[in-house]
């Protein structure tokens, strides 16, 4: 099977060991030596319409990616890993 960016960040992403929906894909990473994909990203949740920030993003790593379905995503981790925080605009201005 075939997909685009579009149709995978249009697809539920749900981790079948704790049975969570974690969100949708909002970016991908990818090796430019290799071309190969490493991780999806799905981007923390705004804070005060994103005046404060966001919450940490999470990365799922392609490895741990069980099954790519019609709807959903499986993902099969421990624990997500949570990457950087974006700063808002609130917390540019306080600067």
């Amino acid at each position: 099977m075939l997909c685009t960016f579009d149709e995978i960040k249009n697809k539920e992403i749900i981790n079948i060991k704790t049975g969570s929906k974690m969100g949708y894909a909002d970016d991908i990473e990818f090796d430019t030596c290799t071309a190969k994909i490493c991780r999806l990203v799905i981007f923390g949740k705004a804070k005060l319409f994103g005046l404060l920030g966001r919450a940490e993003d999470t990365e799922i790593c392609w490895s741990d990616i069980e099954i790519i379905g019609e709807d959903t995503i499986l993902v099969s981790c421990e624990m997500p890993i949570r990457t950087k925080k974006a700063g808002g605009a609130l917390k540019n201005l306080l600067k």
